[in-house]
């Protein structure tokens, strides 16, 4: 999970007028605005939650993103996701805090980050709503989950993943129930020997084959992503290789392992927010702000992965070696 992060950038106008000057405050009067990132994973047995608040100051905003209580609420709030079926409160969860110590550096205070947690049992007929309490106002939002779905290709039958040159290869799925958007994904895995170190390295490359989107959020509807073959041996060749040549001649041999395709499936409130934080190709580059979150910014909405491991085919292996030799792949 990405934490979703609010910054108000402050810009001081100087106006020059002949025999006249006025004073201008740029900032408003205070306002708590808080601010929710959210992902249900029903494939996961945690609900994880950023809570943050918006702010504005008279000092420098970057100086002020580096101070803790800038951004998070020190006094403490009440966070609650309950579950919901036919209109009743069937369940409810509240949140926990947890404080992870590893965030990158960046614009915002580091490396310490408050996240709210609690762990769940989830079920995929149910609603889930989220209630927050926080200086006296109620900050609400609400999701379904989105439900697994079936691969249909590659086939749950063979173990076995071929990449032939010359030819088409594609993944086929089923759309799942609650699910818009669809980003696929095959990643390449392999060992890496060296000569100066008795130790293997695991690596892995990703390779993205695209995105589609369903006609509707009913689940079932045929899908598919088409790629060529020989763009996998291609990537091999470009990405498995280290930029430092002294680096690239440590190592003794490589060991192809499994490939795994990734299907990673957003609901429909998430898409609607993917889309419109996307990059602009119009003129006009105003986008219209989204979010589900009532009283509050953000996004609480529901994903979901689906993953399907293959061996690599042995004659896909000995066309790794064909086609790059100097990659050092001896299986």
């Amino acid at each position: 999970m990405k934490p979703y992060f609010v910054s108000l950038i402050i810009f001081s106008l100087l106006f020059f007028a002949s025999g006249c000057e006025e004073e201008f405050d740029m900032n408003a009067p205070y306002q708590d605005i808080t601010v929710v990132y959210g992902l249900i994973d029903p494939g996961e047995d945690t609900i994880f939650l950023r809570i943050n608040k918006a702010f504005l100051g008279d000092g420098n905003a970057l100086v002020m993103a580096q101070i803790e209580d800038s951004s998070i609420y020190v006094n403490g709030l009440l966070a609650v996701v309950e579950e919901w079926e036919n209109n009743n409160m069937v369940k409810s969860y509240t949140m926990d805090t947890i404080t992870i110590k590893n965030k990158e550096s960046g614009t915002f205070y580091n490396p310490y980050q408050v996240l709210y947690y609690a762990p769940y049992q989830p079920n995929t007929s149910r609603e889930y709503r989220l209630s927050i309490q926080v200086n006296n106002k109620e900050v609400t939002a609400k999701t379904t989950l989105v439900r697994n779905f079936s691969i249909i290709r590659p086939s749950a039958g063979s173990a076995f993943i071929m990449f032939k040159p010359g030819n088409e290869g594609e993944v086929r799925w089923n759309s799942a129930n609650n699910g818009r958007r669809y980003e696929v994904m095959i990643r390449f895995k392999f060992k890496e020997v060296f000569l100066d170190s008795p130790d293997t390295l695991l690596r892995q490359i990703d390779w993205a084959l695209g995105t589609r989107k369903s006609i509707h959020t009913n689940g079932g509807e045929e899908m598919f992503i088409k790629y060529q073959n020989n763009s996998f041996y291609t990537i091999i060749k470009n990405r498995v290789p280290y930029g430092d040549a002294v680096e690239e001649a440590r190592v003794s041999a490589r060991f192809t392992n499994n490939v795994e395709f990734f299907f990673a499936v957003a609901a429909e409130e998430l898409n609607t927010y993917i889309e419109v934080n996307e990059p602009s190709n119009s003129i006009i580059q105003d986008k219209p702000d989204y979010t589900n979150i009532s009283n509050g910014l953000g996004i609480f909405s529901s994903r979901y992965l689906n993953v399907r491991e293959k061996k690599i085919h042995p004659e896909t292996v000995q066309d790794i070696r064909n086609l790059a030799p100097e990659l050092k792949f001896v299986y």
